[in-house]
């Protein structure tokens, strides 16, 4: 047997013993067959829900959580208050939970588990743990074996023995574990989640459940999180809203900027665009009570002034917004930039990333107070490059390319995709040869030429320049707009 309730405890059952002598001594036990992933899925989901306490919540075992609630306690109206609120929460949830305040969590553990009374004062975990079985430190079966088979029984047995004799004959695990419980070595806890950097929330009197409520919650406390930014010289790269539901269950939805936030109107934007992704996806059931937006990440906010024609602001900021407001609705993929990597060949000298993980334009100086250097070397620069086409197709495409005698001479045309397309005017050729050093067998030479056809339509067109008797192949790598 994996577990058993309070009755099958009573009727002197117990963990480890086979079904069929149980059965023998009581035949009409009712009996369910274990699954440990359920149970782990459970203990996490109720993990969750404790974040409305505090943060800091950690798994203990299969069976136990811990929440270190420092700094937590005032917000509920002291820690019996903060008890009596857990235990009956869980009460009408369905849960029978037994739960222990202490300085330490070695004695909120005993206390839980063993404890008479739930609440320990600072100073009082030795008067708990004495009368409490080895088991309410925490050893491991081993240690405990050997410590009854040599009259140690209880935790108080082997507090008052010399710490020397205990260490040399059964490790440091016993002295560590009494110190944890006593206060003497600090014992810290590993929350599950990451903690965020800065959160608000709001308790709610009356449960919501309508997402125009739910976005006006966030305007309310994406205010409270500017304070507190402005303060620390900060802004949001990503927000997480968490909607405590009264019968325990949690919805978490996240959205994230390309730049730093932390305007109230743009954060309520883009959670109005991501809780119309998600609504079906939520279920309000009764409500919820409890609404946190949580800062997880945060980076360094460099405000940027305009002069007094309203120039040299942030010229990237509404596309920004509008890329982040696409996102939060169609997901990170919805949106996608291109990265230079170093080749010659088009086809492979840009990847693309996620508009997120994109480079950020540094703020530009006004034109007119540059010095005359900076004009002539953006001036050179600007005449150096080269036109590239704005649709770049994944592989080049072969075409036919012929000459043809027209009223005005001879002219050139090419077909594409079953359909032909005479040629008013082109440009070239510029000359891109692929990488020698990669050793791949394509090695010749490419011609590209710009070229535009009666119709005004702009492609771009590459000649292989294998320099052979064949007549030379054509291919179109690309369409200007």
């Amino acid at each position: 047997m994996a577990a058993l309730d309070e009755r099958a405890r009573n009727l002197q059952l117990r963990i480890g013993m086979g079904v069929a002598e149980a059965r023998a001594m009581h035949p009409f036990l009712d009996i369910v067959e274990a699954d440990p992933v359920a149970d782990r899925r459970l203990l996490e989901s109720l993990a969750d829900w404790c974040d409305r306490y505090t943060p800091l919540v950690a798994l203990d075992g299969e069976d136990g959580l811990f929440l270190d609630i420092t700094g937590c306690v005032h917000l509920f109206g002291g820690e019996r208050c903060m008890l009596d609120d857990v235990l009956a929460r869980f009460f009408h949830q369905g849960f029978d939970v037994r739960a222990g305040i202490a300085s330490t969590p070695g004695a909120a553990w005993a206390a839980a588990r063993f404890g008479y009374s739930p609440l320990v004062d600072p100073g009082q975990e030795e008067d708990l743990l004495a009368p409490l079985p080895l088991v309410a430190l925490r050893l491991d079966a081993v240690t405990r074996a050997g410590l009854e088979s040599v009259g140690l029984r209880t935790s108080g047995a082997i507090m008052s023995a010399p710490r020397a004799p205990l260490v040399r004959r059964f490790g440091r695990q016993v002295v560590l574990r009494i110190d944890q419980a006593l206060g003497r070595v600090e014992e810290a806890i590993s929350p599950r989640l990451p903690v965020p950097s800065l959160s608000a929330e709001r308790a709610l009197a009356e449960p919501i459940g309508l997402l125009d409520d739910i976005e006006a919650l966030v305007g309310l406390l994406a205010k409270q999180l500017r304070i507190d930014l402005e303060r620390r010289g900060e802004g949001a790269e990503s927000l997480q809203l968490n909607l405590f539901r009264v019968d325990g269950a949690v919805s978490r939805i996240s959205v994230g900027a390309s730049r730093p936030l932390r305007d109230p109107k743009l954060i309520q934007k883009l959670f109005h665009e991501r809780l119309a992704a998600v609504e079906k996806d939520i279920d309000a059931g009764y409500g919820f009570d409890v609404v946190r937006l949580s800062v997880p990440v945060v980076a360094r906010f460099d405000a940027i002034q305009s002069d007094l024609n309203g120039e040299g602001g942030d010229q990237g900021g509404d596309i920004a917004m509008f890329a982040d407001r696409v996102r939060a609705r169609l997901g990170n993929q919805a949106i996608l930039g291109t990265r230079l990597v170093g080749s010659h060949l088009p086809e492979r000298a840009a990847i693309p990333e996620p508009f997120s993980a994109m480079e950020k334009p540094k703020p530009s100086i006004s034109p007119s107070s540059r010095p005359n250097s900076a004009k002539s070397a953006d001036q050179s620069a600007c005449a150096t490059a080269k036109e590239r086409p704005v649709r770049l197709l994944e592989r080049p495409e072969c075409v036919e390319v012929g000459f043809e005698e027209a009223a005005k001479g001879p002219q050139m045309h090419f077909r594409w995709r079953r359909a032909s397309y005479r040629i008013a005017r082109s440009e070239g050729p510029e000359r891109i040869a692929p990488e020698w050093w990669r050793g791949e067998a394509e090695t010749e030479p490419r011609d590209y030429f710009r070229v535009e056809d009666e119709e005004g339509r702009r492609y771009w067109l590459y000649r292989q320049a294998n320099g052979g008797e064949n007549a030379p192949r054509w291919f179109l790598h690309g369409v200007f707009a």
